[in-house]
């Protein structure tokens, strides 16, 4: 963690922060509701307070510089936990039941700390995760069984929510087997509503690779453990990825993957779930690849 030298002001890093994100000063002002003017003088007093430059302006923007970038990386998880230790003294105690759903595939990569710290912060909220399959959870959300869900965006018809995060998809094969040279390939995949199962066989199609499906499954587990014994490739996020696996791509004879975003919808408007959605949409933006707010 960040050691910060005496009296240097959150409000300081919060616009650096926002600075570096959004390539501009002007979009930062807004967002704190400040002058332009005056959030240049605020990187001013931070760069004299460290004693080095760490914004660079040029004719595309800002660029960060070799301080800049480890300032930018330490000071997202230390204004996460500011602001935790404030909402956790200003707000009223926060007491209830809160049925949260997410595809299993989420859970390991994000959901641990994002929980933690959200009940370090109402430790008098009972919190209840659902796992399933987005377009289950979609169903469950809509039939009130559930106060507010993760899901794979790209199911069609879905509920408003907020955008969370986007990346791309990626190729996951065995890293002692080489059973994606086998023709057809062999795929371990989700169901056919699975929006990934729909991305990878596409993507296949379009490059004109022929591919079947030798094992479906509802679990992440599931498609790995069949992964893992060699028998068939599956697509997923980059890391983390289980001893054995590896990430394959193009050189691997396998073609692009699209990106894929992950959104919260919400299905309750109690105090307690409106509290743990804000802490979940906080939480992801100060991930890499996290979706800024946007902006009017």
């Amino acid at each position: 963690m960040l050691a910060l030298p005496p009296g240097l002001d959150p409000d300081l890093l919060r616009s650096f922060v926002l600075i570096a994100e959004g390539n501009s000063v002007t979009r930062a002002a807004q967002r704190v509701g400040r002058t332009q003017s005056a959030v240049s003088m605020q990187m001013r007093r931070l760069e004299d307070a460290l004693g080095q430059p760490l914004l660079l302006r040029g004719r595309n923007g800002f660029s960060l510089t070799p301080h800049g970038s480890w300032l930018l990386e330490r000071a997202r998880p230390w204004l996460a936990m500011h602001d935790d230790i404030l909402a956790n003294f200003r707000s009223p105690d926060i007491t209830g039941h809160v049925r949260l759903g997410t595809p299993d595939d989420y859970v390991l990569v994000w959901l641990p700390e994002i929980l933690a710290r959200f009940a370090e912060s109402h430790p008098a909220v009972e919190m209840e995760v659902i796992c399933a399959p987005s377009n289950e959870l979609l169903e469950r959300l809509d039939d009130g069984e559930l106060d507010l869900t993760i899901f794979s965006a790209g199911h069609g018809r879905e509920p408003e929510s907020t955008s969370l995060w986007r990346g791309p998809l990626h190729w996951v094969g065995p890293s002692a087997h080489a059973i994606h040279r086998l023709s057809p390939l062999r795929l371990s995949l989700g169901h056919s509503s699975c929006i990934w199962r729909r991305a990878a066989t596409a993507a296949l199609d379009a490059a004109g690779v022929p591919w079947r499906v030798t094992y479906s499954s509802s679990s992440q587990m599931g498609t790995h453990a069949v992964v893992l014994a060699g028998l068939a490739i599956t697509v997923g996020l980059a890391t983390p990825l289980p001893p054995g696996l590896r990430v394959l791509g193009e050189s691997d004879g396998l073609p692009p993957l699209p990106e894929f975003e992950i959104a919260l919808a919400s299905g309750s408007d109690t105090p307690v779930t409106e509290a743990l959605e804000r802490h979940i949409i906080d939480s992801f933006r100060h991930e890499p690849g996290g979706l800024p707010d946007r902006e009017d």
